[in-house]
């Protein structure tokens, strides 16, 4: 590997940049674990693909927004260490593949150019924060939430709280009540809304706690019907707190926040809350309004132009496009087929565009592009330009919208190809249901394994990749998921399992639903209500003949896309990082924790330091009591167990017991004095600790 060097504007990127190539040279020599490596490169953005040894990396773009100038700049970065692709996904991301592991610091220190950031994309910490699209340009919305959600993104980005959790945190903001950033599915969902008092305007939020997708959906719970806008950081701050030290660590599938949730219960993880609230770094957060400015509107003359296909425009138009509250603007949508998009394809995009929207590009939930201040005059020239490049067609957020995953093109934990049979439903809908371009209550979503990655779980008419056995053989089959859905204002559905069929088969699935829908629907029902009335039941036994396995044609072995016999093959997830269970290994780590303490108090942040202080009580007593076989799977239950295997047996003495030392953290406001107490306790029982290990070593040699 050669050495790579930058000179950054910000010093901590680039200090980052160089100690991701520092840790990429000692993994290869060996000399740091590969289950340590792993979460050290998914914090920063790289994570393993289906492919062996090379990775994806996800670009870090809050709510969903990029620029001209760094969306040429991903592309030349895809162009020149990816595969000439760009992946838009359902977090707001863009995602590249194919990278090799000794060039990513490179392409990072390269994006960070243009204020593109891979920081905390993967991994166990807070993702992408996202929002509405329409955000700043909503008729409906109260306020514009880009300020927040920037906010929020900024806030939490290095944050000793949310750097090393369970699992991963995810946030949301959506701009109306019509909860376009689906806030029930999110560990926290906020919802804009506005008092008048005294008559002044007062913001704040609408909050949903503790929701998720994954293979187990779970609705958020509404904890607050207005949380003033100055304390909807401090009280994310205060709850991640709870997750880190309450949090499962040992068993992934039960690491989210909905299980501590669901574990504890709602009313003692409020209390828990509340408790931490003394602790925190900032008891109000200001949200500077004006950080996130309204674009400039295009002002170039612009030359009258006819639609190339009347017809066409017509419903494009009716579909994929809306007036602004800015009035005499207008909001487009660009449907980008499975969220995929070619480098070159972009850079026509953009030189086709530049004069005719604004500077502010957004990527949406269902993974397509949002333009901004379109004029009028405008809008034939971009269908145009879109029908050129295959990307005009209509129906954006329509059942002729299919959202999907990458799936088997380069996940390791897909089962079936998500984007082939993607593409395959869009087709059959605009080409047999062209009506349905125009409904926006029947959404259909495909994953490519129950992780709901592709929002299956949420969908009207869901889809996620499994498998049957027929005939001796593995046959690729999709579990179907129906009635799922956003119903608005932070209320929202999952998807029931209803049955399996071969994937081929999905098509039949789509045609028998839809079909019977136009039938039996009443005009005022949507496809919730119509399914609520039919029932579960009556899906089932309207599906059962495709469940049929002794019907199997040769065809149907094959997954979509693919030309052989379809085999299982799932790798490891990285969706969160590992258990690190090396005793060694937690000790160099706690060493490193109060190293970043020192520089923190150095500082004068003294929040911080406290907090990487705790965080080296945690390690060290976890690698002690790993020495004695004992793996807990929480940090709140190391301190009890390192109380009952080390104090109370005489091998440590406190005052009183190590949980009341270590506890201290939510006891005491982080000013100096404490921070400087608390951080030479965490550090004398960090050198007693290794003292002590390293003299049992000695001995056992």
């Amino acid at each position: 590997m050669q050495s790579f060097r930058t000179e950054l504007e910000n010093p901590i990127v680039e200090q980052e940049i160089i100690e991701l190539e520092r840790k990429i040279r000692a993994y290869q020599e060996g000399s740091i674990p590969d289950e340590k490596f792993r979460s050290l490169r998914l914090a920063r953005g790289v994570y393993g693909q289906r492919q062996p040894g090379v990775q994806m990396v996800r670009i870090k773009l809050p709510f969903g927004k990029v620029t001209f100038k760094q969306l040429l700049k991903i592309a030349d970065i895809s162009d020149e260490y990816a595969s000439k692709n760009l992946h838009l996904t359902t977090r707001q991301d863009i995602q590249i593949h194919y990278v090799s592991l000794d060039k990513t610091p490179e392409l990072w220190a390269k994006l960070a150019e243009d204020d593109i950031t891979l920081r905390e994309a993967c991994g166990n910490t807070v993702r992408n924060v996202t929002a509405s699209p329409t955000a700043g340009i909503d008729p409906l919305e109260p306020f514009d939430v880009s300020p927040y959600a920037h906010k929020t993104f900024e806030y939490f980005l290095r944050n000793p709280v949310c750097a090393e959790m369970g699992r991963k945190i995810k946030i949301s903001f959506s701009s109306s009540d019509r909860d376009t950033a689906f806030s029930y599915i999110h560990d926290f969902g906020f919802i804009p809304k506005v008092k008048i008092v005294d008559g002044q305007e007062v913001r704040g939020f609408k909050v949903l706690l503790g929701g998720g997708l994954g293979s187990q959906p779970l609705l958020a719970h509404e904890i607050f019907d207005f949380l003033a806008e100055d304390q909807i950081i401090p009280y994310m701050e205060a709850t991640l707190r709870v997750f880190d030290r309450h949090g499962e660590r040992n068993n992934r599938n039960k690491a989210r926040f909905k299980y501590l949730v669901q574990k504890l219960g709602l009313e003692e993880v409020l209390h828990l809350i509340d408790e931490e609230k003394v602790a925190i770094k900032n008891k109000t957060v200001v949200i500077d309004r004006n950080k996130i400015q309204q674009p400039s509107a295009p002002t170039a003359a612009v030359s009258a132009a006819e639609p190339v296909d009347a017809k066409a425009y017509a419903i494009w138009r009716a579909t994929n496009v809306f007036e602004q509250k800015q009035k005499g603007y207008f909001g487009v949508y660009v449907k980008i087929l499975t969220g995929d998009i070619s480098t070159a394809k972009a850079r026509e995009l953009v030189a086709g565009i530049r004069e005719h929207i604004a500077d502010d590009i957004r990527i949406t939930q269902n993974q397509n592009l949002l333009f901004k201040y379109v004029r009028e005059e405008s809008l034939p020239h971009l269908f145009n330009l879109f029908t050129r490049l295959g990307v005009a067609n209509a129906g954006f957020d329509s059942t002729a919208d299919v959202t999907t995953c990458p799936g088997t093109d380069t996940c390791n934990l897909g089962i079936s190809n998500s984007t082939e049979m993607a593409r395959v439903i869009e087709r059959y809908i605009h080409e047999f249901y062209e009506d349905f371009v125009f409904e926006q209550d029947l959404k259909i979503k495909i994953s490519g394994c129950m992780n709901s990655c592709g929002q299956h779980g949420l969908a009207h008419i869901g889809f996620h990749g499994s498998s049957v056995k027929a005939e001796g053989k593995v046959v690729p089959a999709a579990q179907v998921m129906l009635g799922g859905g956003t119903i608005g204002d932070g209320k929202g559905r999952v998807a029931e399992r209803v049955i399996k069929v071969p994937t081929k088969r999905v098509l039949q699935v789509v045609d028998l639903i839809l079909n019977d829908y136009k039938r039996h629907k009443s005009v005022e029902e949507n496809f919730h209500a119509y399914y609520d009335r039919q029932g579960k039941d009556y899906f089932y036994r309207l599906l059962k003949p495709l469940s049929d396995l002794t019907t199997l044609s040769s065809d149907e072995f094959v997954d979509w896309g693919h030309e052989d016999t379809f085999e299982t093959a799932i790798g490891v997830g990285e969706c969160a990082g590992v258990v690190i269970d090396l005793v060694v290994t937690l000790l160099l780590e706690s060493e490193e924790k109060i190293e970043w303490a020192n520089k923190a108090f150095d500082n004068e942040q003294y929040a911080d330091a406290i907090y990487h202080a705790y965080s080296a009580f945690v390690w060290t007593a976890k690698a002690l009591l790993l020495d004695k076989g004992v793996n807990s799977s929480t940090q709140s239950a190391v301190i009890n167990e390192f109380d009952a295997r080390y104090v109370n047996e005489g091998l440590f003495a406190f005052p009183t017991s190590f949980s009341e030392r270590v506890l201290q953290i939510n006891k005491y406001e982080p000013s100096k004095e404490f921070a400087e107490v608390y951080l030479k306790q965490a550090t004398a029982f960090y050198y007693e600790a290794a003292e002590r290990r390293e003299a049992l070593r000695v001995v056992n040699s």
